[in-house]
């Protein structure tokens, strides 16, 4: 009789696992979708189709914006907006992310994304810019100054990524945790919620539109699988060589309140960089372009202006 019932237990325990999966099982998003309701064009660049929005005068003077983690290029759009009334103003979906999708090389390394910015720079007809990235975009964009300096006009690193923290050490790749191999399969819209708040200093500006965008742009064919293979992918290095190496006038912008990459990192950058600047945001976390736009965006048009040193 146990037998049975451990049988039974056990059929029933598995039904339950099944039926649990087809309930948060989340298919992608048809393309046609998607790009009809976030618009953008596209440039093919090393092989990758980039969704690309270039606004602003063609004779002004450049700024491309490179979006975190998880992104898209429509997180930049009121400042991209604001922006564009004095520069050219270009932005991305970084491989893997949005509309642009997985690499076709499956190659998600700093490396590849700084050679696929100079390609596009090249494509586009831009020998120098000012470039502006959050988080990994920070990273991204901080790496390709220190070895681009020529084509660095400013530098604008909100909450930027890079140095070593808990569970990211240097020289090791990053194992993704157990849990995140279901992400090609199932993608919770509580679940992204909860995470994204993290990001904000106050959870309630988190609005729906932005988190159903956010939850379209997981959803973007192939996105969910180049999540995953970048996470493990990430090598990080000492960054001390690469930040005394840039030139460019930096400007630093930190939501005090970030919990995410916290305030207190911005000492190590502002040791290691001769050129850079520090300005804080109370009561903002780790995307005031989004939290805040018009009070975050203010000491950056500035700075790109040369109104700030």
């Amino acid at each position: 009789m146990v037998p049975m019932i451990l049988a039974w237990m056990t059929g029933i325990a598995a039904l339950a696992i099944v039926t649990m999966a087809l309930w948060l099982y989340t298919p992608d998003k048809p393309r046609a979708t998607l790009e009809a309701t976030y618009p953008g064009d596209y440039r093919t660049v090393d092989g990758v189709r980039l969704r690309v929005r270039d606004t602003g005068p063609r004779d002004a003077p450049v700024v491309i914006l490179l979006h975190g983690f998880g992104s898209s290029l429509d997180t930049w759009e009121p400042w991209a907006r604001a922006l564009s009334t004095r520069f050219r103003v270009i932005r991305y979906d970084l491989p893997g992310f949005g509309l642009t999708g997985a690499d076709p090389t499956g190659d998600y390394t700093d490396a590849r994304a700084m050679q696929i910015l100079t390609d596009l720079m090249d494509l586009l007809g831009v020998d120098r810019a000012s470039l502006i990235g959050n988080s990994l975009g920070g990273r991204i964009v901080w790496n390709f100054a220190a070895r681009n300096p020529d084509r660095v006009r400013r530098l604008v690193l909100i909450s930027p990524d890079g140095f070593a923290s808990p569970g990211f050490a240097y020289d090791e790749v990053t194992k993704p945790p157990l849990m995140m191999r279901a992400l090609p399969y199932v993608a919770p819209r509580g679940l992204l919620r909860a995470n994204l708040a993290a990001a904000y200093a106050r959870p309630a500006a988190l609005s729906e539109e932005t988190l159903t965008r956010y939850h379209d742009m997981m959803l973007a064919p192939g996105v969910r699988r180049a999540i995953l293979a970048r996470m493990g992918q990430v090598i990080l290095r000492d960054p001390t060589p690469a930040l005394a190496r840039i030139q460019a006038a930096t400007l630093l912008l930190w939501g005090e309140n970030d919990a995410m990459i916290p305030i207190s990192n911005a000492s190590d950058y502002l040791r290691n960089m001769p050129h850079a600047m520090l300005i804080r945001l109370p009561n903002l976390g780790h995307v005031p372009f989004e939290e805040d736009p018009e009070n975050s965006l203010g000491p950056v048009a500035r700075f790109l202006a040369g109104e700030l040193p």
